[in-house]
């Protein structure tokens, strides 16, 4: 069943409490700006960014057995349950709310871990997610400039920021977010080398 926007608006705030909501709609509010920016699509963007925490506050129990009777991505139940959000996220976007769009699924699905080959959708919505007005964190500001300035560069400094978390707790590291963090630093590498290499004029003089 497909749904207007405003319909989807009030299906998905009705699942999690209203600062959460906030969060949603500051994440709305800056992949749109990100896409403006980018050259992604706006209208896309905001669809994924207004449905990617709608299983947030699920029961974790419940959104395990989304993951296991679904045939979803079950390595992620070996981790913490933070992660297991987008992936039901996704589920629900296809299968619920009626999106066709792939590329908004897996936006949705990949905006808390990314991955390797990110598309500039799933970059807009990720970075969107670190750097929406009201996230209050230690380096959201260095995160926020560095978004100014590149996508990758903005994303490396937010994957840099969850790994750091996560070492210092202790915690478990999702491969998926080391492989998304090391294929961007080779893609600006790549970028970098490009904008080296000039061709070399002909002397045409005589």
């Amino acid at each position: 069943m497909r749904h207007t926007r405003e319909q989807l608006i009030e299906r998905v705030s009705s699942q999690m409490p209203a600062r959460r909501w906030q969060h949603t709609l500051g994440v709305m509010a800056s992949a749109v700006e990100l896409a403006e920016l980018y050259g992604a699509d706006p209208a896309r963007a905001e669809l994924a960014a207004i449905i990617h925490d709608v299983a947030k506050y699920w029961p974790v129990q419940r959104q395990a057995a989304v993951i296991a009777e679904n045939g979803l991505n079950a390595e992620l139940l070996n981790y913490d349950a933070p992660l297991w959000h987008s992936e039901v996220g996704a589920y629900v976007a296809e299968y619920e709310y009626g999106i066709e769009d792939r590329e908004v699924v897996d936006a949705i699905r990949y905006h808390t871990s990314g991955r390797e080959g990110m598309t500039l959708l799933d970059k807009v919505v990720c970075l969107a997610d670190y750097i929406e007005p009201g996230r209050e964190f230690p380096g959201v500001e260095l995160i926020r400039g560095k978004a100014r300035l590149s996508l990758e560069e903005g994303l490396i400094a937010g994957f840099d920021s969850t790994l750091r978390v996560l070492v210092e707790r202790g915690q478990q590291i999702f491969p998926t977010t080391v492989l998304a963090r090391n294929d961007l630093i080779r893609q600006l590498a790549e970028r970098e080398r490009a904008s080296q290499t000039k061709p070399v004029s002909e002397n045409k003089g005589g």
